[in-house]
């Protein structure tokens, strides 16, 4: 089945050649040319992966990511910024985006971030098994591909949940920021190894009762992350 790709871009040269890149790799493509347009969009066509710049009229990217991270958790968000500084990188991944391309870009590396992505959606990742893992007042169901705290379901992106799945299924395991990175993100991925602590900390606010003191997903220092056991 083709996938959609939706592309929020206000300039028409860049949202024209990330059209012709993603025609050529038989994507259906969506577009908009700014914030709300986007949102409307993504409401209506409920897109696979969204290429989403920060800088739009009106509404930004970041809002953007935000309203449509609450209402499609398992959509892939890939921001595109044309800064380069931590910060604005930062703030996109604390809104819900799962990556993002700094401008100008290959077309090519985005293209593969694209795929990637793609396999790593909730639509995409095949369940094992009905293996229902619990952990205090945490569940997670394989099969449904969802996590419960106290019977009430969480919502996850899809890299937190690859997240939570490797660490739960493997209590008592440090894992280093280079084996998550590798693991949940590919071997492909290109960008900043921060990426795993912002998706570590907003996980930790999801599924913690006090994210500064986890019960759950605590730090080894010098290391990296494990589930406790």
């Amino acid at each position: 089945m083709q996938k959609k790709i939706m592309i929020i871009e206000d300039e028409d040269s860049i949202r024209g050649f990330l059209r012709i890149n993603l025609l050529r790799e038989n994507f259906i493509v969506i577009e908009a040319a700014c914030g709300e347009e986007g949102l409307s969009k993504i409401r209506l066509e409920n897109p696979d992966v969204v290429l989403l710049d920060v800088m739009l009229p009106g509404m930004d990217g970041f809002d953007v990511c935000a309203a449509a991270r609450k209402e499609f958790p398992q959509m892939g968000i890939i921001m595109l910024t044309a800064r380069g500084q931590d910060m604005d990188k930062i703030s996109g991944l604390e809104s819900g985006a799962d990556d993002y391309v700094v401008k100008p870009f290959n077309p090519i590396e985005l293209i593969l971030r694209v795929k990637a992505l793609l396999r790593r959606t909730g639509e995409d990742i095949k369940a094992e098994n009905d293996k229902i893992i619990e952990s205090g007042a945490l569940r997670l169901d394989l099969y449904a591909q969802t996590v419960f705290k106290n019977n009430n379901e969480i919502s996850l992106t899809p890299k937190e949940y690859l997240l939570i799945k490797l660490f739960m299924e493997k209590p008592g395991k440090a894992f280093t920021r280079d084996e998550l990175l590798n693991i949940v993100w590919g071997y492909d991925f290109i960008g900043d190894a921060k990426i795993v602590d912002v998706n570590i900390r907003r996980l930790r606010a999801k599924i913690e009762e006090d994210s500064s003191n986890p019960t759950y997903l605590e730090t080894v220092w010098g290391t990296g992350y494990r589930w406790r056991k």
